[in-house]
């Protein structure tokens, strides 16, 4: 692999300060960032992905690769929990399969931001409907993996509304806030773009940083808690991620994406959520253990993908597209 794609996204400042963060950590530093600032600045990232994503879809049309795109992304959001479900129960129980299943089946929003970023960076352009596709690939995990706590465990004291956990999963801040964002971006076009870009642009990669900077202190934090889990649950953060952007780059050049939307696609698959699945699992699947599901998607999935993973897709894209 060209060693340059990992150092050009090793030197972002915006995984700079991640590291920084996780340096903070290990030094016991009393660097702290207050409670509700990561919380807001969560909100507007998704917020400015989603405007932005709304404008550019409005710009491209729905057109076949977007009904393509998006469809795929949905497949994929459904199979990866069922497949990954079926591994991790070689070790674990029902409970906690599920929740790390649906965890790697659902998407983190800041690993895409941090590859659209990285893009950027390079001068690879991509689609803005690929927001799109992050908002779609949310939800549908969560469901999967309750239907497959349903199916396979006999608990007859088990007692949860399918309403609060369609809700939980369509209408939680973060899916709520993308999707709304992004059908306001949608509706006010270039107009609305004009009138927001220096809050939704000028401001972004700063936020980014900060939010990235708080990112490394809670992933650094969670490290000890992978002692818990074993060898087996640190090689399935690993591996499942290549496995699913191996899968979703032939998935991408067969429906004919650009390179930029191909690694987007690849991030989007190989993430895993530590937000809005943690958040759903902790109400629906309360025998599941949220220091498994949570420290396996937040201390290695999610470096390894700004790290590592981000560049060697796209290495395997300039091979594949080749």
């Amino acid at each position: 692999m060209d060693s340059s794609l990992i150092i050009s996204n090793f030197l972002n400042p915006p995984v700079l300060f991640f590291f920084l963060g996780m340096a903070a950590v290990f030094v016991k530093s009393d660097l702290e960032i207050p409670a509700p600032i990561p919380k807001l600045f969560s909100l507007y990232l998704l917020f400015a992905i989603g405007f932005k994503g709304g404008v550019e879809l409005i710009k491209s049309g729905i057109t076949q690769e977007v009904v393509l795109t998006l469809s795929a992304a949905m497949l994929m959001a459904c199979f990866v929990p069922i497949y990954t479900f079926f591994i991790l129960r070689l070790k674990l129980d029902t409970y906690d399969a599920a929740a790390i299943a649906a965890t790697y089946g659902s998407i983190s929003a800041v690993t895409f931001i941090t590859a659209s970023a990285f893009l950027t960076e390079l001068g690879i352009s991509f689609d803005g409907f690929m927001v799109a596709a992050l908002a779609l690939m949310e939800s549908p995990a969560i469901i999967v993996g309750l239907i497959l706590v349903n199916i396979f465990t006999v608990d007859e004291k088990r007692e949860f509304s399918w309403s609060e956990v369609l809700q939980e999963a369509f209408l939680n801040s973060s899916v709520f806030l993308l999707v709304g964002s992004l059908l306001i971006g949608f509706i006010t076009g270039e107009h609305g773009w004009h009138v927001l870009e220096p809050f939704t642009q000028g401001l972004f990669y700063g936020v980014l940083t900060f939010f990235l900077l708080d990112m490394g202190l809670v992933a650094a934090r969670r490290i000890k808690e992978l002692q818990k889990t074993g060898v087996f649950l640190i090689l399935f953060a690993i591996l499942i991620p290549l496995v699913n952007a191996a899968i979703a780059l032939v998935i991408s050049k067969f429906i004919g994406m650009s390179q930029g939307d191909a690694l987007l696609f690849a991030v989007l698959c190989a993430s895993a959520s530590y937000i809005a699945v943690p958040a759903a699992m902790r109400m629906t699947v309360p025998e599941a253990n949220p220091s498994l599901y949570v420290s396996t998607a937040l201390a290695v999935t999610f470096p390894f993908n700004i790290i590592i993973g981000i560049p060697l897709y796209l290495y395997g894209i300039n091979l594949f597209w080749r």
